[in-house]
């Protein structure tokens, strides 16, 4: 069995069982269903690192998230996982989705070519782990807020998306290219990594603050991996 037939396989099992198990421990522990659905986006974009693992050729590295594009929006249309959608939810699984699918194909290079997939990775991680936390912060300790586009935000919630996404850009570059994960990584030798995740981690917020509800896991990827693309 090829290693790309072996990564489908894991892809498929991971992203189903993620899905029924916390639908069954967020039912079984009450939890509200904005906690499930950010522990379901932790867990679908912490997988990009799974597909960096387990495939051989981007063609079939893909195809996960692509076929995800559909699925979600059936999952969506027809609520048939409350772990991800409420009534008066948005389509954001599918954008993000569809965010990382276009990341990887743009970036993601496994032919021989310079890899610059931690530009892709770094923008899935300010929206998988900055997201998550400015909504959990702002949530639970949210006192100041501004508006929008009509759609409020706290500002304890967006500091917090800028610190998290810093973070979580600046340790990706750091220990990405180069590693087993993008062995033909471009060299970032001489390059200073937190300087670059300072701009990207300030688009990353702005991008969140100002996106339309639910779009936000279109804006947040792209925009934060073409300012990390203008440096690098």
């Amino acid at each position: 069995m090829s290693n790309d037939v072996l990564g489908l396989i894991v892809s498929y099992v991971y992203a189903f069982g993620l899905l029924g198990i916390i639908e069954f421990i967020g039912k079984k522990m009450g939890w509200p269903i904005w906690v499930t659905r950010k522990l379901t986006h932790i867990g679908a974009g912490m997988w990009v690192w799974g597909i960096l693992y387990f495939f051989d050729n981007w063609e079939y590295g893909i195809i996960p998230f692509a076929s995800f594009i559909v699925l979600n929006y059936i999952f969506y249309r027809f609520k048939i996982f409350k772990a991800m959608d409420e009534e008066e939810s948005t389509p954001g699984t599918v954008y993000f989705a569809i965010s990382i699918t276009l990341l990887f194909i743009l970036f993601w290079e496994t032919n021989g070519q310079p890899d610059y997939v931690f530009v892709a990775v770094a923008g899935v991680m300010a929206m998988t782990w900055g997201d998550a936390f400015a909504s959990l912060i702002g949530k639970a300790f949210g006192k100041k807020t501004y508006t929008v586009f009509g759609h409020t935000r706290t500002w304890e919630g967006s500091l917090t998306m800028f610190a998290v996404s810093y973070l979580a850009i600046g340790i990706t570059m750091q220990f990405l290219p180069g590693s087993e994960l993008s062995p033909l990584s471009v060299d970032l030798t001489g390059l200073n990594i937190w300087a670059v995740a300072l701009p990207a981690a300030l688009v990353a917020t702005l991008a969140e603050a100002f996106a339309p509800e639910g779009t936000d896991n279109l804006s947040v990827p792209l925009f934060t991996a073409l300012v990390i693309r203008l440096f690098v």
